[in-house]
């Protein structure tokens, strides 16, 4: 990564350059590298058995989920090396594609139909989910637009009514692949960057009740949507029908105990718990590893969002802020749905666990944003310190 423009490069008492060194965070990537790691046994454990019994293969997700990790981690080491400064110029490219993108999942032919849900798009070699894609750019969008405008935040028509407009836009899309939990998540991010911005908190307010009577339409008129309520509601009145799939996780989690079954030892997922290996990968996570593997997972996630937030109040400028905060909102937050929905704290969603679930765009996305994160604690720390202790000690030296 290149210094910030203005801040030359430190000099050697001999007239040289100090060459600059990139210092991540330790703690931010630890968690990270623990999560992906965790995530590759558990999707083994949790998908061997139905890989075995429909794909002939007990490894065939597992292979899948290590490719994925490697080109996440290849993108990783690219957004540390590049440096998140160069995404501002990225905003709009970015956000178009990502527009793009959610409308040709939607043409017939184009998009791939699984569960009732047109949310893939088929690729030689791989599978791309749109959604994943669009979380990621509407962040970058949003910190750059709001740092561009941070002096007329607070004004309705340039800080607030055009984001809302845009949002509006994706929210449809993703609507009508259909993906609510996606919608949801990306009205979610504006607001926390919205109201990170300092834009008018009545704004925020207002639009919130004004989407409240929507938001109960999209849910009492659709059949699926309203059978959730009704499983999250009382799992266990519908647990031969609607509420299988919580009723079978809360059995999962609470078999666990204290320090769960062993790993591999679980028995919801020999066809008892669908989706075991993505969305309630932490129901499996609780039965093997128990209240100690989950309470050390809940934790590597709360490293992140310490670490996310810490480097981004230490950027050095507004968009750095805006996008750290964004970004580590937007895994912090998604962990913690699916997390909740395992517990049966919340209706199902149908959002992956970050890093953990298996599937290979949600990782490689997520990768990409714990990259960004690291570029921008590595800039903060090299910004506080820009001369480090080996320039000081041969300065002194000089003296």
């Amino acid at each position: 990564m290149t210094p910030r423009r203005g801040t030359p490069s430190p000099m050697l008492p001999d007239g040289r350059s100090e060459p600059v060194r990139l210092s991540v965070d330790p703690v931010l990537l630890g968690a990270v590298l623990a999560l992906v790691s965790l995530g590759l046994v558990m999707v083994y454990s949790a998908s061997a058995v139905t890989a075995a019994e429909k794909q002939g293969n007990g490894f065939y997700f597992l292979e899948r989920q290590l490719i994925a990790a490697g080109v996440g981690l290849v993108t990783m080491a690219a957004a540390v090396r590049v440096g998140y400064r160069r995404l501002a110029r990225l905003a709009y490219p970015l956000l178009l594609l990502s527009i793009v993108l959610l409308v040709l999942v939607l043409l017939p032919g184009v998009g791939t139909v699984v569960g009732g849900a047109r949310r893939w798009l088929r690729l030689p070699g791989i599978s791309l989910q749109p959604a994943e894609i669009a979380k990621f750019t509407w962040v970058v969008y949003l910190a750059y637009s709001l740092a561009k405008k941070r002096e007329k935040v607070t004004k309705f028509s340039i800080g607030f009514l055009p984001h809302l407009l845009l949002a509006g836009l994706l929210v449809g899309l993703c609507m009508a692949e259909p993906d609510f939990g996606s919608a949801v998540e990306l009205l979610v991010l504006l607001f926390i960057l919205l109201f990170a911005a300092g834009t008018r908190l009545s704004y925020l307010v207002g639009s919130v009740l004004l989407a409240l009577p929507m938001a109960w339409a999209a849910v009492a008129h659709s059949p699926y949507r309203w059978a959730r309520i009704k499983a999250f509601l009382d799992p266990w009145a519908h647990r031969h029908d609607i509420g299988y799939q919580v009723a079978q996780s809360l059995i999962s989690v609470g078999s666990g105990g204290l320090f769960g079954l062993g790993l591999g030892e679980s028995r919801q997922k020999l066809f008892f718990l669908p989706e075991a290996h993505t969305d309630f990968i932490f129901s499996i996570i609780g039965e093997e590893l128990g209240l100690v593997g989950a309470l050390l997972t809940i934790v590597l996630y709360g490293l992140i969002v310490w670490r996310g937030t810490r480097a981004a109040l230490r950027a050095s400028e507004t968009f750095g802020t805006y996008l750290g905060l964004g970004l580590t909102a937007m895994l912090g937050a998604q962990a913690a749905v699916n997390m909740s929905v395992a517990m049966g704290m919340l209706p199902t969603k149908g959002l992956t666990l970050p890093f953990v679930s298996y599937g290979g765009c949600s990782l490689v996305v997520s990768m990409a944003a714990a990259g960004v994160l690291l570029s921008l604690s590595a800039s903060s720390a090299r910004l506080r310190n820009p001369s480090g202790a080996r320039l000081r000690r041969m300065q002194e030296a000089a003296a």
